[in-house]
């Protein structure tokens, strides 16, 4: 697990962050979970020049003296148990202000010990497959006139046209930013007419109310005009889920379509949380009136708060009728 994890380690700074050994960096890490303390060790091996803090044993004023030492460019591993609480919003966001490259492994403490070969693997960079991958579906998707996805409960068909969709593959040619959360690997967009959408899909797997992942059997997820309307068969903690919604935002949309293109996580081998199971090979949609990339009118900042993962069970997806996704693999 050791080799596969340095070796993991650094064809994802090579490849996608582009940050080579010599080059400054910083390592800011907690001890609280076993998966945190497994990074640390690996970051600081394949990067044995790199500053390194405890950020609870370090004041706040320490860690931001060692950031500010760093020079635009410079690279800031984060490896969070939880989240570090160091800025007002998202603490990636800030040292992104600042010109630095950012790896950030959040939620560490949220993954089981029986899952941390699955979370390593996840770690492999495949930049030739990502990329060939990736682009071919958002050239499908920013084209198409229609998105099906087909499981055991029925169909759901998406009418174009399509937002464009955002590509999370490690290729960070022409952003503004480097790096972001890991592991990665996704393509997404929305509906531009979030009422095009109707039909049924199988339910696999969805984000509980604490962040981990729900595994009930499958059950049915019914849709009609972008809105859900029923949910047969769903577990008491997912029927919560849709009247909280409900409660807040008067209504329950289905938003994001989202295509996981890691191929170290499946329905089978799994991680219990959301944030990083949300790339797994498959199809992951929304629920919830919240999405800050694709702003919508009608949806305030203010009046909106949900957006609950989703994942459908076993599914086929076809672009305009063309298959692109069967059998748990991707061929776009």
């Amino acid at each position: 697990m050791t080799e596969a994890l340095h070796g993991n380690l650094r064809d994802l700074l090579r490849d996608a962050i582009g940050h080579h050994e010599g080059m400054p960096a910083l390592i800011l890490a907690d001890s609280r979970s076993i998966l945190s303390r497994l990074l640390t060790e690996g970051y600081r091996a394949v990067r044995p020049g790199a500053a390194f803090l405890d950020v609870d044993a370090t004041e706040p004023p320490a860690v931001f003296a060692a950031i500010d030492a760093l020079p635009r460019g410079a690279l800031v591993v984060l490896l969070e148990s939880t989240r570090f609480e160091l800025a007002e919003f998202r603490f990636r966001l800030e040292l992104f202000k600042r010109g630095l490259a950012v790896v950030e492994h959040p939620h560490l403490g949220r993954v089981g010990d029986d899952e941390l070969v699955v979370y390593i693997d996840a770690l492999a960079h495949d930049p030739a497959w990502l990329g060939h991958t990736g682009r071919a579906l958002k050239a499908r998707i920013d084209g198409a006139s229609s998105i099906q996805v087909r499981t055991a409960a029925g169909e759901a068909r998406w009418r174009g046209p399509f937002e464009p969709a955002r590509l999370n593959i490690g290729d960070y040619a022409g952003m503004p930013n480097v790096g972001g959360q890991f592991p990665i690997g996704e393509v997404f967009t929305e509906a531009v007419d979030l009422q095009g959408l109707d039909g049924t899909v199988s339910i696999g797997a969805f984000g509980a109310s604490d962040f981990s992942v729900a595994f009930p059997p499958p059950f049915a997820l019914e849709v009609v005009a972008g809105r859900v309307v029923a949910s047969p068969g769903a577990p008491a903690a997912f029927a919560e889920i849709l009247a909280s919604i409900s409660a807040v935002e008067g209504e329950v949309w289905l938003r994001e379509l989202g295509f996981g293109l890691n191929r170290a996580m499946t329905e089978t081998r799994r991680l219990s949380d959301v944030g990083a199971y949300e790339r797994m090979c498959g199809v992951h949609l929304s629920l919830g009136a919240k999405h800050s990339v694709y702003p919508k009118a009608g949806f305030s900042k203010r009046q909106v708060r949900f957006h609950v993962d989703v994942f459908c069970a076993a599914p086929t997806v076809l672009i305009d009728q063309v298959p692109v996704y069967a059998g748990g693999e991707w061929a776009p």
